[in-house]
């Protein structure tokens, strides 16, 4: 189960944007699957703003608001943790893969609807006790995340962008803290994470400046950890998530874990060396021996996987 400080849907800022339960697991591995979250607002407009699919044992959550760039609306961000959850929470799912339908990422928070309608936000400051303005932005998976990233991952989409373990990025896509210019805070982790990747100073240039960061750039500094051609992010991504699934995934997933613990948690080396210890003496008799046991037969030798 996740370390996740939101564990549940957040109704404190969405006001009942989603149901008091919890959302229904997913359809069998294997299977092939397309479904849309529901809210009553965007159900009467026959619009699904969060597109999930099922591809085996890997789901994809593409944000579906291309008129404007999938900027995200309070029910956008409900469906979002709601989507979220549901991988997180379905033990049959190994790997999610975020992206934005339409040629963009995600463009922030709809500032249109923060500009008509200032009250509508209820933020719920205790971060341990509900979402971020984005939806899932506050929740600490225990599986992997990947990005697949087109066109703009700007402002509260650049921090959507984070909550991914890799980003997978198109040659013309663009990064940037593009919410500098209107006075709109990082508050879906962006000051926390991006320092943590790419490290303070670069970090800090993209935060004070709010300048765009290409495609290359964002490679050179860590922000991107795979550059393809337009229009391939997602299939890219998707097919980097079926190599990652293929792994022993306890295994995977402890050594996942202790690289969080050891950049956000630990107090110490000492403290960070004693969590990847005990995390991986649990692990090697439940896979590190079978392991070991196909390797003399010959299996994942030459480096092949």
């Amino acid at each position: 189960m996740a370390r996740q400080l939101v564990h549940s849907p957040a109704r404190r800022l969405f006001g009942g944007a989603l149901g008091s339960g919890r959302a229904a697991p997913a359809a069998a591995a294997g299977a092939s699957e397309r479904r849309g979250s529901s809210s009553s607002a965007a159900a009467a407009a026959g619009k699904k703003y969060v597109v999930t699919e099922r591809h085996g044992t890997i789901m994809t959550v593409g944000i579906n608001r291309p008129e404007v760039r999938n900027a995200v609306n309070q029910e956008t961000a409900a469906m979002l943790l709601q989507a979220c959850t549901s991988f997180e929470d379905d033990t049959s799912l190994t790997v999610a893969v975020l992206h934005g339908i339409g040629g963009n990422f995600c463009a922030g928070y709809d500032l249109k609807e923060l500009a008509h309608n200032p009250t509508s936000i209820k933020l719920e400051q205790d971060v341990t006790k509900g979402p971020g303005p984005m939806g899932p932005s506050r929740i600490k998976f225990s599986k992997p995340v990947i990005a697949a990233v087109s066109g703009y991952a700007v402002a509260g989409g650049l921090e959507l962008s984070l909550l991914a373990d890799l980003r997978v990025v198109e040659q013309s896509a663009v990064f940037g803290v593009f919410c500098r210019r209107f006075g709109v805070p990082l508050i879906d982790g962006g000051t926390v994470r991006l320092p943590r990747l790419i490290g303070l100073s670069r970090a800090l240039d993209l935060i004070l400046t709010g300048r765009p960061v290409g495609a290359q750039e964002a490679y050179e500094f860590g922000l991107a950890n795979r550059v393809v051609p337009n229009g391939q992010a997602l299939q890219c991504a998707i097919e980097l998530a079926k190599q990652i699934s293929a792994f022993p995934q306890q295994c995977m997933r402890g050594d996942r874990n202790s690289a969080y613990y050891s950049a956000f948690d630990a107090a110490s080396f000492t403290e960070a060396m004693q969590f990847e210890s005990d995390t991986g003496v649990q692990i090697i008799l439940k896979e590190s021996v079978p392991g070991a046991r196909k390797f003399i037969l010959g299996e994942g030798r030459g480096g092949k996987l």
